[in-house]
């Protein structure tokens, strides 16, 4: 299956200590992405410019001739490259580094297992990305795998998916992490690159199968944190049944260093992140609707 990472002893991914596995592909196109290199389902390469101590390894062995040094400064034309990953295999200074891995299952949970002391009564593993309901098959045999196992499951998801997929997920899946990036529709449109209404539609069939849910909403300045939103969150919430709580991430600026490996230009918007005094007030006004918040 294509991954990009698997990080261990997280904490944000779900109840207790976790091992997220980054699915690599997306639907969405998210302008404030924190995770870009999870996007495209294709292999791309990141470049740690600071990283390369230019010994020219790269150069002598890329067919295409993507790699240039000249004196100090080290060029990656990425329109040249075809993707063979000749000079990943040769930098050893891993200024170079492919962003797609493929792993079976047994490899991944080779490296889940090893945290199962860890793990309690509420940890195990979160299927993240990206986006894992594009690898159903994989996603499905990884959650099989760990239930056999006495493994928590959890799925990171942004809802946009097949809706006949949730039958033979949600008994799989012990928390749903479901993205509810902003209500409006039109907006969402405009900085997702999708509509919002499958996301919503799929949330309430997994409520109403018996999904247990978190609803993550991003809160991001200048765009969605506006009384407008945090009322239809508020609406929102009060339909499931299921729902633990909602989960309020600031946006922040870390996608944008993400872009610059990828050879892209910085997302990253200082005038999109929240001071604590607004993450505060949009807290405030859910808590005041009779909204759990976290």
């Amino acid at each position: 299956m294509k991954v990009t990472e698997i990080q261990r002893f997280c904490m944000h991914d779900g109840p207790g200590i976790r091992s997220t596995v980054f699915f690599k592909g997306c639907p969405l196109r998210c302008a404030w992405c924190h995770n870009p290199e999870t996007q495209s389902s294709r292999q791309e390469i990141l470049f740690y410019q600071k990283r390369c101590i230019g010994c020219g390894a790269c150069e002598a062995v890329c067919p295409s001739k993507a790699h240039k040094l000249s004196g100090n400064v080290h060029c990656f034309d990425r329109s040249l490259c075809t993707g063979c990953l000749r000079c990943t295999t040769v930098c050893c200074a891993k200024a170079l580094e492919p962003s797609l891995k493929n792993m079976t299952a047994k490899e991944i949970l080779t490296v889940v297992e090893k945290d199962r002391a860890f793990y309690g009564q509420d940890g195990g593993m979160t299927l993240s990305g990206g986006e894992p309901m594009m690898q159903p098959t994989e996603a499905l045999d990884l959650l099989y795998q760990c239930k056999r196992r006495g493994i928590g499951t959890a799925i990171e998801t942004s809802g946009y998916f097949n809706p006949n997929l949730l039958p033979d997920f949600i008994p799989l899946t012990d928390c749903f992490l479901w993205d509810f990036k902003d209500s409006n529709e039109e907006r969402h449109k405009q900085y997702t690159g999708v509509s919002n209404m499958r996301i919503k539609n799929n949330l309430l069939l997994a409520d109403s199968l018996g999904a247990t849910t978190v609803l993550r909403c991003i809160m991001i300045h200048n765009v969605n944190m506006q009384e407008e939103h945090y009322r239809a969150i508020s609406e929102l919430w009060h339909q499931l049944k299921h729902c633990r709580y909602v989960e309020c991430i600031p946006y922040h600026m870390y996608g944008g260093s993400k872009m610059l490996l990828l050879g892209k230009e910085d997302n990253g918007k200082r005038d999109w992140c929240p001071t604590q005094a607004m993450l505060e007030e949009a807290k405030s006004f859910l808590i005041n609707q009779q909204v759990r918040v976290k």
